[in-house]
């Protein structure tokens, strides 16, 4: 007995070296095990059975103790979440959320305790961390300085990157702004450009096993943006915090938070082909909204001069053409572009939103963050970074029948700027306005957190397709390759589905545009946004086929289901959105050469359907498909060119 005794005693620390749970999707193909060994916290994730994610490091760091090391599993948790949603503004109006939860509770060596939460749907894995009070009640706020959570991935694993910008750097120190460029199928080893790291979403092939998408969501002005660090082959990928020169080097990098209090979640999207990755809603289904909208926001479309025409539309003329233009097509808004105030006037302001709401649109008109994040010179500036000018100024514009604004320039990641853009939303909202971001940050779960939020730039968008040729020329490359990165985590504002042949106002000079109509016509399609810009100029409708026209016209913005066809990122992508009882088939094809395809299309199976396709000249010609009794439906996409099935 004695003996016995003995063995259990000697193999008690042993046991405390190596402690482990493990929690499955409701479907059993995804599990997450989560371990602590030698005082380190680690999760794997395994799907089909396959590793996909090598065992990766959690924790973190904070002003209240070191939870990164030392640690012990305390105790462990498990539930079920289930929750049913509608939403307006992103890829699906409804989502059925049902995941299982595994709460850990871990102990550092002063005793001090963290949860760690994990939710694992059939697709998706969310976690983050909660900290606790300790004793006497207390401490009741924390600063987190940093993350020790990690993505290991399986050698071999390439990568679809976008890196993180230096700060204040660029076009008068207006960096970083999530403009830079993504890269394809590289290799993890390869360091970003900036030595910086890279910013979500971040895609990654797991060799010939599958996907994985990379995000985090419910950030607020309660934590700060967070990107991932450069690779390293012993940790990964870390979770990194803003850079010190950001927001001009004011604010802190790392989060306060009162205590209780959580983490943003860090969100994963696993899947052994793209469709997990286009079809997820993760970024909304472990968020809730934070107030009631003030109104019923309304989608839609809008004319934008500026994409084109550029500064020197900003005047009352060429904003009557373009008002004109979209009444012309049915549209409900008109953007105003930088300098209005100035070159135009508040007092002409009301009368070009008067003449425009006379013809059924509504004016949305564009402000300048700043403050003092950085140089940029447009104005309305210093309108919107305080809360006595923001409520004047939102006052003004919703008794002159402004519907939106969209405010540009931002200065980083900070937590002081999360509060910004919450500030901007919240207030926006008390006055009936809906908020377009550009120069800024990734959205992350804001379209469900902000019932007047529609979309973010964060990308490199369409007004570089304008600035030089070469970004015309990789517009095919890019535009394929956001429906499974960008725009697969959130609403993305790229500002343009461009009509031009030529990239200029009278059509003819400057360069012209890559892509043919059709691939125009179909990207309105494969990008989402509640609000998308159909960037055609006055002279379109008398060149524009009919046909292209009356499309233009019934283009829908808002989804109530969204499905991934085929497509690889970066070559071509096919995408099935669904309006009411109206199904949308759009491709778009990046590669050299014409592409056949033979789509899988159990929606359509036996139906006649309109297929808008390329002709020789690059304009859109219209016929008739039968699907088959099978769903199956053979298509052509030419180079640069797409198609739409509806």
């Amino acid at each position: 007995m004695k003996t016995k005794l003995l063995l259990i005693m000697m193999l008690c620390p042993l046991m405390m070296l190596a402690e482990s749970k493990q929690v499955t999707s409701p479907d059993g193909r995804l599990a997450v095990k989560v371990s602590v060994k030698n005082g380190i916290a680690t999760y794997a994730v395994n799907y089909d059975g396959e590793e996909m994610m090598c065992p990766s490091r959690l924790g973190l760091m904070t002003n209240i103790g070191d939870f990164t090391q030392g640690l012990t599993m305390e105790d462990a948790k498990e539930s079920k979440m289930e929750k049913h949603y509608d939403m307006t503004r992103t890829k699906a109006s409804h989502s059925d959320y049902v995941a299982n939860q595994l709460d850990i509770t871990l102990a550092n060596s002063k005793k001090h305790q963290m949860v760690v939460t994990f939710l694992v749907s059939d697709n998706d894995i969310a976690f983050r961390y909660t900290l606790l009070r300790q004793t006497n009640d207390n401490p009741k706020s924390a600063v987190i300085t940093s993350e020790a959570s990690a993505f290991l991935f399986p050698e071999g694993t390439t990568t679809f990157l976008s890196p993180q910008s230096d700060p204040m750097v660029g076009w008068e120190r207006t960096k970083p702004s999530y403009e830079e460029l993504y890269s394809a199928d590289t290799e993890m080893n390869i360091r970003s450009q900036y030595g910086q790291g890279y910013v979500f979403p971040a895609l990654f092939r797991i060799n010939d096993k599958g996907w994985i998408l990379l995000s985090e969501t419910g950030v607020t002005s309660a934590y700060v943006g967070s990107h991932l660090s450069d690779y390293s082959v012993e940790k990964g990928y870390t979770i990194a915090y803003p850079m010190a020169g950001e927001n001009n080097g004011n604010g802190t990098t790392s989060a306060g938070i009162a205590v209780p209090g959580s983490t943003p979640w860090r969100t994963i999207t696993i899947g052994n082909s793209l469709k997990p990755i286009v079809e997820t809603t993760i970024s909304y289904d472990v968020v809730e909204p934070l107030y009631e909208p003030s109104e019923k926001y309304r989608g839609g479309r809008y004319t934008w001069s500026w994409l084109i025409w550029q500064d020197e539309s900003i005047n009352y003329q060429d904003q009557v053409q373009f008002i004109d233009l979209a009444a012309a097509m049915g549209f409900e808004y008109c953007l105003v572009d930088n300098w209005w105030d100035e070159r135009i006037g508040r007092d002409k302001i009301v009368e070009l939103s008067n003449y425009a709401m006379a013809k059924g649109v509504r004016l949305m008109l564009w402000y300048n963050s700043n403050g003092y994040e950085n140089d940029a010179p447009q104005t309305p500036r210093q309108r919107l970074s305080t809360s006595y000018a923001r409520d004047k100024e939102m006052a003004w514009l919703k008794s002159v029948g402004v519907a939106g604004i969209k405010v540009d320039f931002f200065g980083g990641d900070k937590q002081q700027t999360m509060q910004l853009y919450e500030d901007i939303l919240y207030d926006a909202n008390r006055y009936g306005l809906q908020c377009i971001f550009h120069g800024c940050t990734l959205p992350r779960g804001w379209e469900r957190l902000y019932p007047n939020y529609v979309a973010s730039e964060a990308v490199l968008a369409s007004e570089n397709v304008f600035f030089g040729e070469n970004n015309a020329v990789r517009q095919p490359y890019d535009l394929t390759l956001h429906p499974f990165c960008r725009n697969a985590t959130a609403s993305m504002d790229w500002g343009g589905i461009i009509m031009n042949r030529y990239l200029s106002r009278d059509n003819k000079s400057r360069h012209s545009r890559k892509t043919t109509d059709v691939f125009e016509m179909a990207s309105g399609i494969t990008m989402q946004t509640a609000i998308q810009c159909v960037a055609m100029q006055p002279n379109n409708l008398a060149e524009l086929p009919q046909v292209e026209l009356d499309f233009l016209k019934a283009l829908p913005t808002t989804w109530d289901e969204t499905r991934y066809i085929d497509g690889y990122p970066g070559k071509f992508v096919v995408l099935a959105r669904r309006h009411g009882q109206q199904w949308y088939i759009a491709g778009l094809n990046a590669e050299k050469a014409a592409k056949s395809l033979t789509l899988q299309l159990p929606m359509l199976a036996g139906q006649t359907v309109k297929y808008y396709t390329d002709n020789a000249d690059g304009y859109a010609e219209l016929k008739q498909l039968k699907i088959d009794k099978k769903g199956q439906a053979k298509v052509i996409m030419q180079a640069n060119g797409g198609f739409i099935l509806q």
